[in-house]
């Protein structure tokens, strides 16, 4: 008897180019595991809408770069399914019934929502969540339950993310198995994290994370030329003005970005000799890193010229493989409702 196929969800809010902390957090693992799952990659475009209601031809436009750079890194068409968040009705049902069972308060404990609502905080500026000068769409507050119906929408036994969001993947689970103990257990299959082997990459500035909105990311797109520019910007050590004075390795960016992407360990273990001695130059330890960088990038930007010179048959990838997904989201809608009490949608 074989084991049926397991399934993994998984997807960004289409904000703008991904950059390499996605691709040490999720991308890589994505890419690797599409040979072995049942894969569906979600665009979350109507979850961007709570930062750009006002403007949602950024979205749309955001949506093509997001759809292209997951052709770059290569996600397979032919073994992935990808799915654009808008075009699911499924999903947004299956939100409102699980905003029953998750309180205001629950909702606002949850850790990646607080730290992004501080970044919002600070970049808007207000004192209080509920203040006046402190506006913030309630949509922003309840996209983690609205995450939770992503990935319960294909029966995802599997969901690969960055370290920051695993607050998200446990309050899915806490809606999977609130729903299951009232409507019976099976209703809704409980998922599980997966975070990449580097949890978490600095911004090249040297703050903890890597982000587009405080500007310290280096994107996939980025061409060979801008990568090696900000890796001459980046944070090395405050405290070594000079190439001759002993160096810090632990927590320096250059170095963890050197053990992330850099290859050739034998190399990296002789920088880090060398800098701990002071016998190297950040100039030299840089340029070895963008060489790296540039190696593993390269092929993603070749990728992506060519899929960007067919860009209706992208968006129409898209659109066709978001009607294939609404086979299973229908199924796992209509199991939930007959659970409830509540006529199917579809008949049979």
């Amino acid at each position: 008897m074989t084991t049926p196929q397991k399934t993994i969800l998984t997807g960004d809010r289409p904000t703008g180019p991904l950059h390499l902390g996605h691709y040490v957090g999720s991308l890589a693992n994505r890419v690797r595991l599409q040979h072995e799952y049942r894969t569906f990659v979600l665009i979350a475009d109507i979850q961007a809408l709570t930062d750009n209601f006002d403007r949602p031809e950024i979205v749309r436009q955001n949506t093509l770069e997001v759809m292209l750079d997951y052709l770059a890194v290569g996600l397979d068409p032919e073994r992935v399914t990808f799915v654009l968040q808008s075009l699911v009705p499924e999903i947004h049902e299956l939100a409102i019934h699980y905003l029953n069972m998750v309180t205001l308060a629950r909702a606002l404990r949850n850790p990646t929502v607080k730290s992004e609502i501080q970044e919002r905080r600070e970049r808007e500026g207000g004192s209080d969540i509920f203040g006046e000068q402190f506006d913030i769409p309630l949509g922003f507050l309840i996209y983690p339950i609205h995450q939770a119906a992503d990935i319960t929408a294909f029966d995802a036994d599997l969901v690969p993310v960055g370290e920051d969001q695993l607050p998200m993947i446990e309050q899915a689970r806490e809606v999977v198995r609130r729903i299951n103990n009232y409507y019976g257990e099976g209703t809704l299959r409980e998922p599980e994290g997966l975070v990449g082997e580097q949890p978490r990459l600095p911004g090249i500035d040297g703050k903890a994370k890597m982000s587009k909105s405080l500007g310290n990311a280096i994107y996939l797109k980025d061409p060979a030329a801008e990568v090696e520019r900000k890796v001459r910007m980046m944070f090395t050590d405050p405290n070594r003005v000079r190439a001759d004075i002993p160096g810090r390795v632990e927590g320096n960016p250059v170095f963890i970005y050197h053990d992330a992407f850099n290859p050739n360990r034998e190399e990296v273990e002789d920088f880090k000799a060398r800098y701990r001695a002071g016998k190297v130059g950040d100039v030299e330890v840089k340029n070895s890193l963008a060489r790296a960088l540039n190696e593993i990038l390269e092929p993603m930007r070749a990728r992506r010229a060519d899929w960007e010179q067919r860009l209706p048959a992208v968006e129409q990838m898209l659109l066709d493989h978001t009607a294939r997904a609404r086979a299973t989201s229908a199924a796992v809608l209509d199991r939930l409702r007959e659970r409830m009490g509540l006529r199917p949608l579809r008949a049979g």
